[in-house]
């Protein structure tokens, strides 16, 4: 499940653009401001609001540390401050003066790239502040920026509808028709989808647009090799123009956001649909997942931005599929069993499990009579009050099988509590 743990109304016309940190989340409006908010408990930083840009601030991220932050804006700028305090660190200038719409680091910091509505596109200096590289698209104005994952090159998308790939140098590596009706918005999943043969990597590539879907690319480049854009999917969810997409730090799921004031989370394996949100009064701008929580982002031209939390159920339905996550779990060392179970609450298990050697494969082949017989676990399902009242009489066997109990210690049954739980929702009125 998600659900919806905060509401911020602080902005006074459209939010355009909502970013996180590890432990900031920053949002930006066409009322010319930059807000900052700890994550801790959503409170805005004593030195928010930001203010220097005289016209909409349109887009604006964090430095991969989270030290930095950059804004751009209709008033042709790019500003970097200092997230600490607050200070302004730098003011960049668009060559052309043109309006900037989106801006983005590279995954070293190294790098900052700005796109306008021109289709000029310039590469910043993160450490110096000077213009570095700069380029242009044929046609149409600049409305989205990724870098890939190990930062060996990026990608635009224009309002004409191109995909257009460059490598560090700013060299046009290719550029293709993606969206008839132009792009709105791109995004890198950081997981490489496989390792090839010759350093050979592969990116999964989101992107949307006006045509009312978001697409999956598969992404492919070596020096050697050179690049490959390769089209996979289409994702039909929504009935309007899509503004914004994002996969979350995992790569597990992808979020997108609509003209139909509609949200839609799908799970990026099946592709099929986790969640449908639908808060927002007006259209969906914006849309980011936080990189070490399971939180979510989303900003509307309703002025608000709304945070979302997953629960670890949602994240085990977007980990994989069953086969992946079974395979996935094979490879846990004894260690990663006993970690797994600090997690579930079941510390009072360790010691079992270590002592009989519990490793990933050995966990999925236990069964409710290995449990029993082997690790002397009971493995039945009671009620708590009961269970307890029946140990409070100092008795120790199993009420099922009236075996020795080697431990009192209670285990909680989530799935039978998760199953209980969506029964009463179905049938609550």
């Amino acid at each position: 499940m998600v659900k919806l743990i905060h509401t911020l109304a602080d902005h006074g016309d459209d939010v355009n653009c909502c970013a996180f940190s590890f432990s900031l989340l920053a949002t930006c409006s066409l009322d010319k401001t930059i807000r900052l908010y700890s994550l801790r408990d959503f409170t805005e930083l004593p030195y928010s609001p930001l203010k220097f840009h005289t016209y909409a601030v349109h887009c604006c991220c964090f430095s991969p540390s989270g030290h930095i932050l950059a804004s751009c804006s209709t008033d042709g700028t790019t500003v970097l401050w200092n997230t600490e305090n607050g200070q302004m660190l730098a003011v960049m200038e668009q060559p052309s003066g043109s309006p900037v719409r989106v801006c983005q680091f590279s995954p070293d910091s190294t790098c900052l790239a700005s796109g306008a509505a021109d289709g000029t596109v310039v590469l910043w200096n993160a450490q110096s502040y000077k213009l570095y590289r700069c380029g242009s698209v044929k046609d149409g104005s600049l409305a989205a920026c990724a870098f890939s994952p190990n930062g060996s090159f990026f990608v635009t998308g224009s309002s004409c509808g191109d995909l257009t790939v460059w490598d560090d140098k700013m060299r046009c590596l290719h550029s293709e028709k993606a969206h008839d009706l132009g792009i709105t918005c791109c995004d890198f999943s950081s997981q490489p989808v496989s390792d090839g043969e010759q350093g050979l990597q592969f990116f999964r590539l989101a992107s949307c647009g006006q045509d009312c879907q978001v697409k999956i690319w598969i992404v492919s480049f070596t020096h050697i090799l050179g690049f490959e854009l390769k089209y996979k999917s289409t994702l039909s969810g929504h009935c309007a123009p899509v503004l914004a997409c994002a996969f979350s730090h995992d790569g597990q799921m992808l979020v997108s956001g609509s003209v139909d004031k509609s949200v839609i989370v799908y799970d990026t394996n099946t592709e099929n649909i986790l969640h449908r949100l639908t808060q927002h009064t007006r259209y969906v701008t914006t849309c980011a997942f936080a990189p070490n929580t399971l939180l979510l982002a989303t900003g509307s031209m309703d002025k608000t931005v709304n945070i979302w939390q997953f629960d670890l159920e949602t994240l085990c339905q977007a980990r994989s599929t069953e086969h992946q996550l079974k395979q996935f779990t094979e490879d846990w060392s004894e260690e990663d069993v006993s970690t797994w179970l600090c997690a579930q609450d079941l510390k009072d298990l360790v010691g079992i499990f270590k002592m009989n050697n519990i490793d990933g494969k050995e966990l999925l082949n236990l069964t409710k009579e290995s449990l029993a017989d082997d690790l002397k676990i009971d493995g039945y399902s009671y009620e708590k009050e009961a269970m307890e009242n029946w140990i409070s009489k100092k008795k120790r066997t199993s009420p099922m099988t009236n075996l020795v109990l080697p431990s009192a210690v209670l285990t909680p049954n989530r799935t039978l509590k998760m199953a209980i739980n969506r029964w009463l929702e179905t049938h609550q009125k």
